[in-house]
């Protein structure tokens, strides 16, 4: 069998061309674990209403991380570990009303094995 090739997984060869943009995966996302997908559902919702109490930047930075926190979201782990980590410093300026909040954040991260 010397001299036989043997690949597994991507190969990819780009001989020239214009505005290549790399691999598209079409593979179904994992299901989410029904408890963490049930805390983040909780998370998201606290946050709508904290949205209202908070400054500007705070509504803007809780409006740039939900997309990563929805539950059906297809995002890396880091990225939801930084919108949680953006959301849970919003939550920390805002004194009590934030103090749930920064609790379901810390519940999420245990979850994810981030804590």
């Amino acid at each position: 069998m010397s001299g036989d090739n043997y690949h597994v997984g991507d190969k990819v060869i780009m001989n020239g061309g214009t505005n290549n943009t790399g691999i598209v995966k079409n593979a179904a996302p994992a299901a989410m674990d029904p408890e963490l997908a049930s805390a983040i559902a909780e998370l998201t919702e606290e946050l709508r209403h904290l949205r209202a109490q908070v400054s500007p930047l705070g509504a803007q930075t809780i409006d740039e991380s939900l997309p990563a926190l929805a539950p059906d979201a297809v995002v890396q782990p880091q990225a939801r570990t930084r919108a949680l980590m953006a959301v849970a410093g919003v939550a920390a300026t805002a004194g009590a009303l934030g103090v749930p909040i920064i609790e379901a954040v810390n519940r999420i991260l245990q979850l994810l094995g981030a804590q």
